[in-house]
């Protein structure tokens, strides 16, 4: 049981390290990560400052590893051109964008009146 246990932790941080190098977006949504990371530790965030940025993050995330992994399950069930297909995958990455807006607006509202006040 807890060799499967952590058979299945590998293979999810296998899957997590598959988004980081084969996703250009991915490298993109980790430099603004360590940059809003930087800037929280600068401003010295409160709790909830912090609890809002990382569900920002987390958000981007998932979201991200989802789209991933509908883009390569779409291309693996239709490899030729589809415009359902097509869809599918804008669909997904629209989600993606949802959540990016999501988070740069709650960076906003953190980051904004510390900078106002530096």
């Amino acid at each position: 049981m807890i060799i499967k246990t952590l058979q299945s932790f590998r293979y999810a941080i296998r899957g997590i390290w598959l988004v980081f190098r084969n996703e250009n977006n991915a490298k993109i949504h980790l430099l603004a990560t360590l940059v809003v990371l930087c800037a929280g530790f600068y401003f010295n965030l409160t709790r909830k400052e912090w609890l809002g940025l990382f569900l920002a993050i987390a958000l981007v995330w998932i979201c991200e590893a989802f789209n991933t992994a509908i883009e390569k399950l779409v291309n693996l069930a239709h490899p030729g051109y589809s415009r359902q297909a097509g869809e599918i995958k804008d669909i997904a990455a629209g989600a993606v964008l949802i959540a990016a807006i999501f988070s740069i607006i709650t960076a906003l509202i953190i980051f904004i009146p510390k900078l106002n006040s530096f």
